[in-house]
């Protein structure tokens, strides 16, 4: 089986962004592929990422915790950086589709900030999404790629809702004009990895609420900023 061709970093030269499941079609004359088998190896890739860290994981372990041969993992992948893509991109993916649905007409302004700040949290669905993000950061200088990968599919559309979401509390009226809206996404979704950093714990239920109680009296119009 030819190699496929690698750049320094490990990306596969005209690889794809990778998309889970984007290769169960059927080979030319052959059977189609279980996406059971794909999603196995997928999530003894994600495992493997939190526990061994990228530069140290390898495929035969991903095999070996998968259940499956070597053969069939490169069937789907040409190399670990395109796996890894697609085991990060399914983890985003779950992510999103357990969030519940954000009805901003059906909620005060300050609660539609609390559950907007509530999103921002990697470990929303993934207890190890922190393990995740410090070893990817690690990685930086070898595959700078895994990194940009999850700031542009995880980091900046948790960010940009809460973002669209503090737009949307100015044109009610509820939040002052002159905040500094950028500054205070920053702030909020830096909250976690300080809490995190700080603790070593989980995040606690009420983390987004207090969040939400500091900032709030800096935002707020008059005669919001005491309101529920």
């Amino acid at each position: 089986m030819a190699k496929a061709k690698t750049t320094r970093s490990g990306e596969r030269a005209g690889g794809r962004a990778g998309r889970p499941g984007a290769e169960s079609a059927a080979p030319a004359g052959g059977r189609p592929r279980d996406p059971a088998i794909e999603e196995a190896i997928i999530r003894a890739t994600r495992e493997r990422l939190a526990t061994d860290g990228y530069s140290s994981m390898t495929i035969g372990d991903i095999v070996a915790d998968a259940g499956v041969t070597r053969p069939t993992l490169y069937r789907r992948w040409a190399n670990k950086y395109d796996l890894v893509i697609d085991a990060l991109q399914y983890g985003l993916r779950k992510q999103r589709e357990a969030y519940p649905p954000l009805d901003m007409e059906q909620l005060t302004p300050r609660e539609a900030l609390v559950e907007a700040v509530r999103r921002l949290d990697p470990r929303y669905h993934n207890d190890r999404a922190m393990s995740l993000h410090g070893n990817f950061m690690a990685e930086v200088e070898r595959a700078p790629g895994l990194l940009e990968q999850l700031r542009e599919h995880g980091v900046r559309p948790r960010c940009e809702e809460l973002l669209m979401t503090l737009v949307s509390l100015q044109r009610r009226g509820a939040v002052r004009e002159d905040v500094d809206l950028d500054m205070i996404v920053t702030l909020c979704f830096g909250s976690y990895f300080a809490d995190y950093l700080r603790t070593g714990r989980g995040v606690p239920d009420d983390f987004a609420e207090r969040i939400v109680a500091t900032v709030w009296p800096m935002l707020a119009v008059d005669g919001e900023a005491g309101s529920a």
